[in-house]
C-alpha cells in the first residue's frame, strides 16, 4: 500500500477492517443488550452511531427498531458495513472532532472510538458536540478508556490470533500514562495462496473518564460513569458513560 494511502487511512485498511469484522465481534455482541435496554425510551428514533466499525452493533440496533445513522472514519469499515448492515438510514464517513454529529434522539458508540482522536482536547471538543447534537431527553452510550487502562497494561505481553485465511500478530505499549499503542501486523491470504502482510499502529489517547459528566453537565446532560452499560462485564478501564439530555 503506498505511504500516502497509509496516511489517508491510518487506522482500520481493508485487511485490519476485515480481520475486525470477522474475529472481533464479541464486544458489539456482549454491550448490545445493555445499549438496547438504555435506549427504550427514545425506542425508534434517530440513533447517531460513533465508530460503527462493520456494524456489529448497527445491526442489532436496526433489529430493535432503531433509525441508525451509522459513522465511522475508516472507509473499509463503512464498506463492511454497507454489506452487513446496509439497512440502516444512512452509513456515511465521519471524522472527529471536526465533522457536525447529526441531530438525534440518541449517540452510542461502543470501542472506544474517541480515544482514537489525537489529544484529550480533541476527545473533550467531540464530548461537547454529542451533547450539542442530542435533542431534548435524548439518551447518551458511549464507552471510553479511563486512564485506568493503560496503567493495567504496562507489562502486556505481545499476542497473535488466527483465522481461516487471516492472522494478527499484536504487541504493546504503554509510552506515556495518557498514551496506549497497539503495533499491529496482519497475514491475508491471497487467492492464490500466497500471503500479504500490512502493519498498523493504534495510538490512543487515555483520558480521565471521571471528569466527563461535568463537562457534560455543562451542555445541558446529566451523565454518569458506569462499569458496565448493563449486565456484561467490560475490560479493565472501559469505562461506559451513559447520560440524558435536559433541555
Amino acid at each position: 500500500m503506498r505511504e500516502d494511502a497509509r496516511m489517508i487511512q491510518p487506522y482500520y485498511r481493508d485487511d485490519l477492517a476485515r480481520i475486525h469484522h470477522l474475529g472481533f465481534g464479541f464486544h458489539a455482541e456482549a454491550t448490545a443488550p445493555g445499549v438496547l435496554a438504555l435506549l427504550e425510551p427514545v425506542r425508534g428514533g434517530s440513533v447517531v452511531e460513533l465508530g460503527c466499525g462493520s456494524g456489529l452493533l448497527t445491526r442489532y440496533l436496526i433489529d430493535a427498531g432503531h433509525r441508525v445513522i451509522a459513522t465511522d472514519a475508516s472507509p473499509a469499515m463503512l464498506e463492511l458495513a454497507r454489506s452487513y448492515a446496509g439497512d440502516a438510514h444512512e452509513i456515511r464517513r465521519l471524522v472527529l472532532p471536526d465533522d457536525p454529529i447529526p441531530e438525534a434522539d440518541a449517540i452510542v458508540g461502543v470501542g472506544h472510538a474517541l480515544n482514537y482522536l489525537d489529544t484529550v482536547a480533541d476527545v473533550e471538543r467531540s464530548l461537547v458536540a454529542i451533547a450539542q447534537a442530542l435533542r431534548s431527553g435524548g439518551v447518551l452510550a458511549i464507552d471510553l478508556c479511563d486512564l485506568e487502562w493503560a496503567a493495567a497494561r504496562t507489562d502486556q505481553r505481545p499476542v497473535g490470533w488466527v483465522g481461516e485465511d487471516w492472522a494478527l500478530v499484536t504487541e504493546f505499549s504503554v509510552p506515556s500514562s495518557d498514551r496506549y499503542v497497539r503495533q499491529m501486523a496482519t497475514f491475508t491470504r491471497n487467492d492464490d495462496g500466497t500471503w500479504r502482510r500490512d502493519d498498523e499502529r493504534h495510538d490512543n489517547v487515555m483520558i480521565d473518564v471521571s471528569t466527563v459528566p461535568a463537562l457534560l453537565a455543562g451542555h445541558d446532560v446529566e451523565a454518569e460513569v458506569r462499569d458496565a452499560f448493563g449486565g456484561e462485564e467490560l475490560p479493565t478501564g472501559l469505562k461506559a458513560v451513559i447520560g440524558r439530555k435536559t433541555a
